[in-house]
């Protein structure tokens, strides 16, 4: 079973990472593969908005976003994470759901059954984070609302995250609750 984690954060040391880190260990720890892309790290260029990408064999675009949409759509489970930036997802994070309307165009669905989502807040914009997350999965996976976990906290400053033992047991209770909804599935 392969866990695939998608971190919005241009900070590899920072809170997102830092929590996704927490959640892919313990599900490591259950037997699960795992794997974290963080976004910022490889080249994920916005969409240009062609008008006529659905008749395109393959994105014009020749960066990392087609790589990494083909391993989210190939996941077991998958783990969205975004800081939230101006009261939504990261940059990063908005450029590769950008990128995902190439396979949209071409009815792909992503075959993971459970999807957990980590959105870190300094303040406020939790709420429209966790909205554009939702949407993005409505469009990608085929799940409905209980295949959906997800650990929200506040942390301003990196570091703190780690500091938050309540958000620390969430976010690992988010890894290893993947594990089990994926066993669960693969025994049925």
């Amino acid at each position: 079973m392969k866990i695939l984690a998608i971190a919005g954060s241009p900070r590899p040391k920072g809170n997102t990472n830092f929590l996704v880190d927490q959640a892919l260990d313990e599900a490591a720890k259950l037997g699960a593969e795992t794997e974290k892309i963080v976004l910022a790290q490889y080249k994920v260029n916005p969409c240009l908005g062609h008008d006529d990408c659905a008749s395109f064999a393959s994105c014009a675009q020749k960066d990392d976003a087609g790589w990494i949409l083909d391993k989210l759509y190939e996941a077991d489970g998958v783990i969205l994470a975004s800081p939230v930036y101006y009261y939504n997802v990261s940059a990063q994070m908005k450029a590769f759901m950008d990128r995902n309307f190439f396979p949209y165009n071409k009815s792909r669905q992503a075959k993971a059954r459970v999807v957990g989502i980590i959105i870190v807040a300094e303040a406020e914009g939790i709420e429209d984070t966790l909205h554009t997350l939702h949407q993005f999965i409505d469009s990608v996976f085929s799940i409905g609302k209980s295949q959906r976990l997800v650990v929200s906290g506040y942390a301003g400053r990196a570091g703190e995250a780690a500091k938050d033992a309540k958000l620390v047991t969430e976010v690992r209770s988010l890894g290893q609750k993947i594990v089990a909804s994926l066993k669960k599935e693969l025994s049925d």
